[in-house]
C-alpha cells in the first residue's frame, strides 16, 4: 500500500479529519464512504475550483501537452508540444479487434437470444466504448514497467496483430468489462421501464422484459466463462465482485430509508457500486495480469475508481442540462424515476423545500418541474461539476504517479489516460 504523505499544491492539507485533502467547500458534503479505501494511494489535492477543472487537474493537463484558451474552457495542445491525443484513435485498431471478438463471443445458435445479446454490440450501436478503450490504454501505459521487464524486451508489434499471451489476457478483461456493462444496462432498462438507450429503442421496449433479462443473464454467463479462462484467481475474485456490487448498488437504490434518501454518503456509495467498481476493478485486473507490484495495481484501481465516479457525476448533471436527443435517452429521467442525484442533494442544502419532494420520490403532480426549477436556481449543478472535477483530478494524479513510460507508445497512452479525465468532464452526452 502506498502511504506517502502529501500536501495539496494549493495548500489543502491531507489530515486525519480531511483524509482526501478535499477543499473546504466540498469537504462538508464528502461522504464518509470515501474517507478510507482498501487501496490508500490518494495524491495531492487542491482548494481551488475553476470549472470544469481543479487547479491540480489543470496542472496535470498542461504537463501532458494541453492548454486552455483564455476565452473558453476548451483545451487543446500547447504550441510546440506534442499534439493533443485522441485516446480512442490511439487504440482504434486494437479496439476494433476486441469489438469483433465480442460480437463473436455473444453469438448463440438460439436466434432470438443471439439477436438480443448482440443488440448493443452491433456496428453503430456500441456506444462510447469508454471502458475497453480505458483498459487497452492502461495495459499499454504500464507495458514493460514491471520489475521483471527490460526496455530491450519491449514488443513493438501492434498488439492487435500479434498479441502476446499477456496482452491477449488483458484484451479479454476489456471484453469481460464491456459484457458486464451492457448486461447491467439491459437489466437497468427493465427496472427503470426505459424506452430508449443510446438513441435506439431499449431492448425491453423492442422484445419485452423477459428477453431483455435473459439477454443480460446470458452476457453475464459469457463474461463468467471468459473470466474463468484467465485462470487467475485474484482477477476472477475482483471481477466477480463487480457483479455483486452492481446488484448491491441497485438494491441500495431501490430499498432506501428516508434518512438515506437525503444522504450524499449513500448516493456516492451507490454510485461507486453501480459505476465506479467496474472501472476500478477492471483497471486493477489489467495491472495484475501485467505482473505489476501492489503500488502500481493500486494506482490503476484509483484511476478507474475516480474516473468512474467523475463520469457518473457528469452523467447526473447532464440529466438536467442536456436534451433527450443529445443524451440518447430521456432527459430528467432520474427525477421522473424518483431518484435524487448530486445536483438535487446539493440544491436541497440551499432549498430545504426540496427535502419533502425527495422523500416522496417526486410522486406528486408538479414535483419534477418544481425540483428542476430549484436545482437551476441553486448551486447544485456547479457543485456537482466541482465534485466531478475533484475526482477527475484524482484520476489524473494517479496516472502522474505511475512508473515512467519505457516506450514512446507507453508515454502516449499515459497522456491519453490523462486526456480521458478531461473528456469525461467536458462531454455533452
Amino acid at each position: 500500500m502506498l502511504k506517502w504523505a502529501r500536501v495539496a499544491r494549493q495548500g489543502t492539507l491531507r489530515t486525519a479529519s480531511n483524509p482526501l485533502g478535499i477543499s473546504a467547500g466540498l469537504q462538508s458534503g464528502l461522504p464518509s464512504f470515501f474517507q478510507e479505501s482498501p487501496h490508500d494511494s490518494h495524491g495531492p489535492q487542491t482548494s481551488c475550483f475553476q470549472s470544469p477543472h481543479t487547479a491540480m487537474h489543470q496542472q496535470l493537463l498542461i504537463q501532458n501537452g494541453f492548454q486552455t484558451s483564455p476565452h473558453t474552457s476548451a483545451w487543446g495542445p500547447l504550441w510546440g508540444q506534442a499534439p493533443a491525443l485522441d485516446p480512442f484513435a490511439l487504440v482504434h485498431t486494437e479496439l476494433e479487434s476486441v469489438s469483433e471478438r465480442l460480437r463473436r463471443s455473444v453469438f448463440t445458435e438460439i436466434p432470438a437470444l443471439s439477436t438480443a445479446a448482440e443488440y448493443f454490440f452491433r456496428l453503430g450501436a456500441e456506444g462510447k466504448r469508454l471502458r475497453p478503450t480505458m483498459l487497452l490504454l492502461m495495459a499499454s501505459a504500464l507495458s514493460a514497467a514491471s520489475p521483471s521487464a527490460s526496455f530491450l524486451q519491449v514488443d513493438t508489434r501492434p498488439p492487435n496483430v500479434h498479441p502476446t499471451e499477456e496482452r491477449r489476457r488483458q484484451q479479454r478483461v476489456a471484453e469481460i468489462s464491456e459484457m458486464i456493462h451492457v448486461a447491467s444496462l439491459l437489466h437497468d432498462d427493465v427496472i427503470d421501464e426505459a424506452t430508449t438507450r443510446r438513441g435506439l429503442k431499449a431492448l425491453n421496449a423492442l422484445f419485452g422484459n423477459k428477453v431483455a433479462i435473459l439477454a443480460g443473464d446470458f452476457l453475464l454467463a459469457r463474461a463468467s466463462v471468459t473470466l474463468a479462462s484467465l485462470r487467475n484467481t485474484e482477477v476472477i475474485e475482483l471481477l466477480s465482485q463487480v457483479i455483486e456490487h452492481l446488484v448491491s448498488g441497485e438494491i441500495l437504490q431501490m430499498t432506501v430509508a428516508d434518512s438515506e434518501l437525503l444522504s450524499l454518503d449513500h448516493y456516492i456509495k451507490k454510485t461507486y457500486f453501480k459505476t465506479g467498481s467496474l472501472m476500478a476493478n477492471s483497471c486493477r485486473a489489467i495491472a495484475l495480469l501485467g505482473g505489476h507490484p501492489e503500488p502500481v495495481c493500486d494506482l490503476s484501481w484509483q484511476y478507474g475508481r475516480h474516473l468512474g465516479l467523475a463520469f457518473q457525476f457528469i452523467d447526473d448533471l447532464l440529466d438536467f442540462t442536456s436534451s433527450s436527443s443529445t443524451l440518447g435517452k430521456p432527459a430528467l429521467n432520474d427525477l421522473k424515476s424518483g431518484l435524487a442525484t448530486a445536483p438535487v442533494l446539493y440544491a436541497a442544502q440551499e432549498f430545504p423545500e426540496l427535502n419533502p419532494m425527495i422523500l416522496r420520490k417526486f410522486k406528486l403532480d408538479g414535483d419534477v418541474a418544481a425540483a428542476q426549477k430549484l436545482v437551476f436556481r441553486s448551486q447544485g449543478i456547479q457543485m456537482t461539476r466541482d465534485l466531478a472535477a475533484e475526482h477527475a483530478g484524482l484520476a489524473a494524479d494517479a496516472v502522474s504517479r505511475m512508473p515512467p513510460a519505457q516506450s514512446e507508445h507507453a508515454e502516449q497512452c499515459q497522456r491519453a489516460l490523462t486526456a480521458i479525465t478531461e473528456r469525461v468532464l467536458t462531454r455533452k452526452k
